[in-house]
């Protein structure tokens, strides 16, 4: 497509940053480059009409991981990283509800519960052995008991007799959060293109040029921020892992209230708007869900119509309103990506299913590193 003289001299020219995904970490990271560089002339460029990955399609948990997470991540992490991991999600989500306020992202603290089938036995006795050591571990960052046990408060069927509950984790509107940043955004005149996908760039002496599904132009500095996606333009430790999730109709009488896991954080659900939202089912087939395509499977979508008839619902009538998938990055160690690659290029990316959490903070680590 060939452009205007005014379309390239309004929107592609002396551009300072060009940030790649208006997601959390790129909208985030777009705001603190503003507060550093006030007259910095800013685009950020989306693949989607919406931000295209997680960061409008997720679960809405302000979460820092369940008690059976934390020690799965022991066995492959140090407790000194799976310490500084769990700070970083508490410490991103401070940074965001201070930068766009509570009220805004209707910010609600119910707790948050992990849940254990009767045949996971094994795996509920060794997240209670663990319980005082995981406790003392994270003290210094909650200054109290971040585990505890709670009964089953919220009857549900073929469970184990307790919860182990996190009474800090809270529960988000993501699309209350993603319109508050884009308006925040907006207010700082950062210009923002939907509908384009970079098809690569090349850095060189005097900035990046940058090749799009529509035109070419150039940039000063470029920030990749596309996580799940960030595979197909930099060569770093990240697959897409697709994450699907369904949500019911209004229920009367729903008592369900908080955030819930299983199975590792496997699965995790929800109530919100007297709905039953239910994501997860990834680990029963890794390899179908590293994918970038959104969509979903009939494997993954009987398992948690299943859940919710076996587990979490089994007395009430309920329908599935809607079905959707998020896609975000993994890799085989948990520490986010955030590091410069070449002399005019940067990547926030391998948010691990934590972009509430850490999207805030990984953007300000962004715009420093800058």
């Amino acid at each position: 497509m060939s452009l205007s003289y005014w379309e390239y001299k309004t929107w592609l020219s002396n551009i300072d940053f060009t940030v790649i995904g208006s997601g959390i970490v790129g909208l985030n990271c777009a705001l603190q480059l503003k507060k550093k560089y006030p007259k910095a002339k800013i685009l950020i460029l989306e693949k989607g009409f919406l931000p295209q990955g997680a960061s409008t399609k997720n679960a809405g948990f302000a979460c820092f991981g369940s008690i059976s997470e934390i020690l799965s991540d022991v066995k492959s992490h140090t407790e000194e990283d799976v310490f500084q991991l769990v700070k970083k999600r508490w410490d991103g989500i401070q940074l965001l509800r201070s930068n766009l306020g509570d009220k805004y992202i209707d910010f609600q603290n119910h707790g948050g519960h992990e849940v254990f089938t009767k045949q996971q036995t094994e795996l509920y006795e060794n997240s209670l052995d663990n319980l005082e050591k995981v406790n003392k571990l994270l003290h210094p960052i909650f200054k109290e008991k971040a585990f505890k046990k709670h009964e089953n408060l919220f009857k549900f069927k073929n469970v184990q007799d307790f919860y182990i509950t996190n009474p800090f984790e809270s529960q988000i509107d993501t699309g209350a959060m993603m319109l508050r940043l884009l308006k925040l955004i907006q207010a700082q005149d950062v210009i923002i293109l939907n509908s384009i996908t970079v098809a690569g760039f090349s850095d060189n002496t005097n900035g990046v040029t940058i090749k799009t599904n529509w035109f070419e132009f150039d940039s000063k500095r470029i920030i990749v921020a596309t996580n799940g996606f960030a595979q197909i333009l930099v060569d770093e430790d990240i697959k897409p892992a697709r994450a699907q999730v369904l949500i019911t109709k209004p229920i009367k009488n729903l008592h369900i209230k908080g955030t819930f896991h299983l199975d590792e954080g496997y699965y995790y659900f929800r109530n919100i708007d007297n709905r039953v939202l239910l994501g997860g089912g990834r680990n029963l087939d890794f390899k179908a869900e590293e994918t970038t395509d959104f969509g979903q499977t009939q494997l993954v979508q009987q398992k948690l119509e299943n859940l919710l008839k076996e587990v979490i619902i089994p007395d009430l009538d309920f329908e599935v309103d809607q079905r959707w998938s998020g896609i975000m990055g993994m890799g085989a160690q948990k520490r986010p990506i955030v590091k410069q690659i070449s002399e005019n290029v940067y990547c926030g990316i391998r948010l691990g299913g934590m972009g509430i959490a850490i999207g805030s903070i990984i953007g300000k680590e962004l715009a420093d590193l800058v």
